[in-house]
């Protein structure tokens, strides 16, 4: 593979991380109760919305890219004669230490708060600060599963994704038709896994005719205009109070369409994208976002607490208004944004700092793997 190929991955990467956390950011509205801040976001308030989110919805190409990452990084491992199980410790260490830490230090502030204030609600805000760790979860479990992946991948090639598309498709059967609703959570490893070992096929898919990319575009397209239309499933690919359940959590048969889709629609902007990246900021840009890319998923929502913290308790909500999305809710976007990155930024700044003082020689610095 070329290394403009390698610089295109990092920019999904980079793009898809940066999805994530602007929606966070921008687009989480809080409502108060006794029980403290509840989140929800403007899909509820419109319809329509929801079609923005079959591209805003990034986990499914996100997981997809880290699949190619770590089949594409294990081979340079082994190759430098790294054995799996060093392989996939390394990599679980390195994901798993910085999130313990995170949820550890949130979890015992909730407690030491919630003792010295009463604050009853503490425990909910708390669980909204590290509720995004559920995707390192994931991730973690992925990587944890790698050599059961490859196995699969070399052993039956194709037929593992057809097969673990199926597994998703009788859960949802099972679930939606015959009321096992505990079954869903089945679809959490096999729909992931799907998306994880899809990015297997990537050196194939690149170097694969170009209508293969459209074909994948517009099956995953029409596949997924089936699903919602026919009033099975919900339209929004993130959760939405009112919808029946979320398309999300746990996933359905609907995120397999999504992903066929975004992989499509990613290798078909490929070859202009790819002239772009070789522009020197654009290349910068991407090297810049994959540096950062672990510390600002993990402390973005650290930094949005901290921001709307000081909005809350010193400026009484005077900057970034939780109302109804009106046109005075679209104008402060900037300022939802602007605040949480002021405060993030220097906790990663503190982050990096340790981690460079602490981390062994051989340690992966792919922060985002």
């Amino acid at each position: 593979m070329t290394e403009r190929r390698e610089v295109y991955v990092d920019w999904l990467r980079a793009v898809s991380l940066l999805v994530v956390v602007l929606w966070h950011w921008a687009f989480t509205i809080l409502r108060w109760s006794p029980t403290g801040p509840h989140a929800t976001n403007p899909l509820g308030f419109f319809s329509g919305l929801w079609i923005f989110t079959w591209l805003l919805q990034v986990m499914p190409l996100f997981f997809y890219v880290g699949g190619f990452a770590h089949l594409a990084s294990w081979e340079r491992a082994r190759a430098a004669g790294t054995s799996l199980g060093s392989y996939v410790l390394s990599h679980v260490k390195h994901l798993v230490v910085p999130a313990t830490l995170l949820a550890g230090t949130w979890a015992a502030l909730g407690v030491v708060l919630g003792l010295l204030f009463r604050l009853d609600w503490i425990g909910n805000a708390v669980m909204l600060v590290i509720s995004p760790l559920w995707f390192l979860g994931v991730y973690v479990a992925l990587i944890a599963l790698l050599p059961v992946s490859l196995w699969l991948h070399r052993r039956f090639d194709l037929l593992a994704l057809v097969w673990l598309g199926g597994i998703a498709l009788a859960v949802d059967v099972l679930r939606f038709r015959y009321g096992l609703s505990a079954l869903g959570w089945v679809n959490m490893a096999a729909v992931w896994m799907l998306a994880h070992q899809a990015g297997f096929f990537y050196r194939r898919l690149v170097d694969a005719p170009r209508r293969l990319d459209l074909s994948l575009l517009w099956a995953g397209l029409f596949a997924l205009a089936g699903l919602v239309f026919s009033g099975l499933y919900p339209g929004s690919m993130v959760g939405v109070p009112g919808d029946r359940w979320s398309n999300m959590a746990p996933p359905t048969f609907v995120i397999v369409a999504l992903l066929a889709f975004q992989i499509g629609f990613a290798e078909v902007i490929r070859p202009s994208m790819e002239r772009r990246l070789a522009r020197p900021r654009w290349h910068r840009f991407t090297e810049l976002m994959n540096r950062f890319a672990l510390p600002l998923f993990l402390f973005h929502t650290t930094g949005m607490a901290m921001a709307r913290a000081l909005d809350y308790f010193v400026f009484e909500g005077a900057i970034v208004d939780d109302r109804a999305p009106d046109l005075i809710w679209w104008l402060q976007r900037p300022l939802a944004v602007l605040g949480p990155l002021l405060f993030t930024a220097p906790v990663i700044a503190l982050f990096l700092w340790y981690h460079r003082k602490r981390a062994p020689k051989g340690e992966p610095r792919d922060t985002a793997s």
